[in-house]
């Protein structure tokens, strides 16, 4: 029996997890729940916090035990942390010489320190166990006096869930935490090798979790405190509890909609409720059924929500080249589905959109494959059609993937480059003006940055990064309404728009005034009225969200 259990979060991101603040990942809060199954009252930080502070790793003796969660297999830009790295993980490990140390995760995958380089798998220094598998099975497993490994079982898990809940009210976000929960692990495309770069099949073919346990689970966190999940944890949820349809299964929107009911009676005042992937060749090849799965979905969430398409390529050889899951024309056909089904607004925002993934340097590109690229994306500008965002990055190939040895890794480095700028520029502003238009109101955007401008985003599934022109502290929430936009980035004001209040840096962002009229309208305050106020600055499009 150790004295004191100790997790450390040193944060994932896979194709079918997120741990990076503000998310909160399964594996954290299943290992919480084993320590508390086997007597301990666990203590948690994560990597941010041991960076700011290193003496949150002193004190620790014999019989403590210190858990660390790490590994990235799809790394991305990350503004609410920064995964921990090689480096820190092994002087994590060397540190700590008294304490019994663990380390799991998709570490066990190995480790890059980013897009565009193989990641190597390897030994992790310092530590006493690596637990494979399931981190959580895997220590369970150790603790009961067998070896560190155990491969997943809802049967175990779902009441570590439920025991590991309270973990989240001592993430230095608290309140503002997403949970990320789980539905599913494996891929149904593991029988055929899965798409060449991707990890997901390393866990096998699907399993799906009941809905008792991922209601109980939910009960539990709403119990602690949370209010803002995700249905993230699964490589397509269309596809939960699916049976039968080999690599594409057919969806079961009964399934979802038993689902979200669940999700929603658990936690009856939840402010989140977000998806992540969908695998646009399901709706390629199930279109009926995959429409009447969205539907329950925009039934059942909360606005704003992103359906992150695993794209990758707008290139048919390199689509064919790695065994990806849909061609072009598919995708294209899911962006229209989406768009049909989740496209209209709710208090402005629109409901749910697609998100497109790119992946470079995958086997088979080639500078055809950059132009193929950027012709798709026209053609979904052209076609007047919705998307949230367009993130590209470059392959990291693991271990045991065929995109190991098969890639192109560094030979279109300057296309590539290229390719990303035309992006930012030709696509993602226009783009953002279609779907945050002047006017939108941002409800609940939290504050993660201080400054001029301090910047802040909602809770949920891949928020628009939001400026506001004001220096306010960091967890503020406010609900702010879009005033202009950049390319990955919208600026707003505070909402309702306090005309005698705001300072003149701020005022000149309504659209229409710039610096010489908010000098103007400061100089001549308090102003009584919207029309003594348009007197000045003429028709701005915020009116009705105008007080004095």
């Amino acid at each position: 029996m150790t004295s004191e259990a100790f997790i450390i979060d040193g944060y994932v991101d896979e194709p079918a997890c997120l741990g990076v603040p503000p998310y909160i990942s399964p594996y954290i809060r299943e290992v919480a729940g084993v320590l508390v199954a086997h007597g301990h009252a666990p203590r948690y930080v994560t990597i941010d916090q041991v960076r700011a502070d290193p003496s949150l790793l002193a004190g620790h003796g014999r019989g403590d035990l210190v858990v660390m969660i790490a590994g990235l297999t799809v790394p991305g830009a990350y503004m609410g942390g920064r995964p921990a790295t090689l480096t820190e993980i092994q002087q994590i490990g060397i540190t700590l010489r008294e304490p019994t140390t663990a380390i799991g995760g998709p570490i066990n995958f190995g480790y890059a320190p980013g897009g565009g380089r193989k990641a190597i798998r390897q030994a992790i220094a310092g530590f006493d166990l690596m637990l494979r598998g399931s981190p959580a099975v895997a220590l369970d497993s150790w603790l009961s006096g067998g070896e560190p490994e155990g491969e997943r079982d809802y049967a175990l898990s779902d009441p570590w869930c439920v025991a590991g809940a309270g973990i989240i009210a001592q993430h230095p976000s608290f309140p503002h935490v997403v949970c990320e929960l789980e539905t599913a692990t494996g891929c149904p495309r593991a029988t055929v090798g899965g798409c060449s770069f991707c990890t997901e099949p390393f866990y096998g073919l699907p399993r799906y979790r009941g809905i008792e346990g991922i209601a109980d689970e939910v009960a539990a966190l709403h119990a602690a405190g949370g209010r803002h999940f995700r249905l993230g944890r699964q490589p397509d949820l269309l596809s939960y509890r699916s049976i039968g349809g080999g690599e594409f299964p057919v969806p079961r929107p009964g399934a979802l909609e038993d689902l979200f009911s669940a999700v929603r009676e658990s936690a009856p005042d939840l402010k989140t409720l977000h998806i992540d992937n969908i695998n646009p060749g399901t709706i390629a090849r199930h279109p009926d059924a995959a429409r009447a799965a969205l539907e329950v979905i925009v039934a059942g969430h909360t606005p704003g929500d992103t359906a992150a398409f695993g794209m990758e390529t707008a290139d048919p050889a390199v689509v064919r080249a790695n065994n990806l899951k849909a061609m072009p024309e598919d995708v294209f056909r899911a962006i229209e589905v989406v768009n049909e089904v989740g496209g209209r607004r709710t208090r402005g925002i629109p409901e749910l959109l697609p998100g497109l993934n790119f992946v470079i340097g995958l086997a088979g590109e080639t500078p055809a494959t950059f132009d193929a690229n950027e012709a798709f994306l026209r053609r979904v500008l052209d076609a007047g059609l919705l998307v949230r965002r367009v993130n590209i990055r470059q392959l990291m190939p693991f271990e045991g993937t065929a995109a190991y040895e098969e890639n192109t890794l560094g030979r279109h480095d300057a296309r590539f480059r290229a390719f990303k700028e035309w992006v930012r520029r030709e696509f993602d502003e226009p783009m953002l003006r279609r779907v945050f238009p002047v006017g939108s109101v941002l409800l609940d955007v939290v504050i993660e940055v201080s400054g001029k401008p301090s910047f802040g985003r909602q809770m949920g599934s891949y928020p628009i990064l939001v400026g506001i022109p004001l220096k306010l502290p960091v967890g503020t929430v406010i609900d702010a309404v879009v005033v202009d936009w950049g390319s990955r980035s919208v600026t707003a004001l505070p909402c309702p728009v306090e005309i005698n209040t705001l300072p003149p840096a701020a005022l000149r962002w309504i659209p229409g005034i710039g610096r010489k009229r908010a000098a103007s309208i400061a100089a001549r305050r308090p102003l009584s009225s919207l029309e003594e106020f348009r007197a000045i600055a003429g028709e701005t499009g915020l009116d009705d969200l105008i007080v004095f």
